[in-house]
């Protein structure tokens, strides 16, 4: 087993140095892509590099689809790949291993639910949704969401948040920490700082961080994803000591990158 998995690690990173030789990315269009995405700004010349190379192994090895007639153009395509490789800019793709499809609608879809009431009766209803994922399955954005994304606002981010979730440990819960942080001190920030947002929205405060991160310790995660990357500043100052874990776990400082 051991064996197997040798040669399929060297076959892996053989597939990708050769996808990285023969792509042939369009600077313009990384350039033109990239500047409208301000979180990803203040990169350092070798983290940008790494970016576009960890852009192009996504596109080569996920398969992206238009729905209900979308059309996926080049620069929608790596507008995507590049908000998911922000989060694994130093953790690497195979933290999102086990899946490959993208679903991409041109607006907000709707998924059937089913949800059983304290009598056991069964209740169908249709939620419209900005983006979902699924275990094991795809990723289902709305292109209209990406557009408007703003910072603390970043529906690319928060899906492949739940996908790294997803990989690592019980999908309702926190994520476990990588194995060489303190899980203690992991989950007692999120603990702490979960508790404080869920009373500060059960009170009706207007918070800055979006309230439907309350619904779960799931959710909680990837909306705090998606700020401590588009809106580093209010994570730290809200949060410090679960801003300085996320440092850890994504091994980013979004909030360095700011000019001074």
């Amino acid at each position: 087993m051991g064996d197997n998995r040798r040669m399929f690690g060297l076959f892996r990173s053989w597939r990708r140095k050769r996808a990285l030789r023969r792509a042939a990315l369009d600077e313009a269009l990384w350039r033109r892509v990239t500047a409208s995405l301000p979180f990803v700004q203040g990169l350092t010349a070798a983290e940008e590099q790494r970016l576009k190379d960890c852009a192009v192994l996504f596109l080569d090895e996920k398969e992206m689809h238009g729905a209900r007639g979308f059309v996926l153009t080049d620069a929608v395509r790596l507008s995507i790949a590049v908000q998911a490789c922000l989060p694994i800019l130093n953790l690497g793709l195979d933290a999102y291993q086990g899946w490959v499809g993208i679903v991409v609608y041109p607006g907000e879809f709707k998924v059937r639910r089913e949800e059983t009431d304290a009598s056991g009766v069964v209740h169908e209803y249709d939620d419209e949704l900005a983006g979902e994922a699924w275990p094991g399955g795809p990723v289902i954005l709305s292109w209209q969401d990406i557009r408007l994304g703003a910072a603390g606002y970043n529906v690319v981010i928060h899906e492949f948040a739940h996908k790294l979730h997803m990989v690592r440990g019980d999908i309702d819960d926190f994520p476990p920490p990588h194995a060489h942080m303190d899980r203690e001190r992991w989950l007692a920030a999120w603990d702490a700082a979960y508790d404080t947002f869920c009373g500060q929205v059960d009170r009706g405060v207007d918070t800055v961080i979006d309230p439907y991160a309350s619904e779960q310790p799931a959710e909680f995660f990837a909306v705090l994803s998606e700020t401590f990357f588009t809106l580093p500043l209010a994570v730290r100052s809200l949060y410090p000591e679960l801003y300085a874990q996320l440092v850890l776990y994504y091994k980013q400082d979004p909030a360095a990158r700011l000019p001074a």
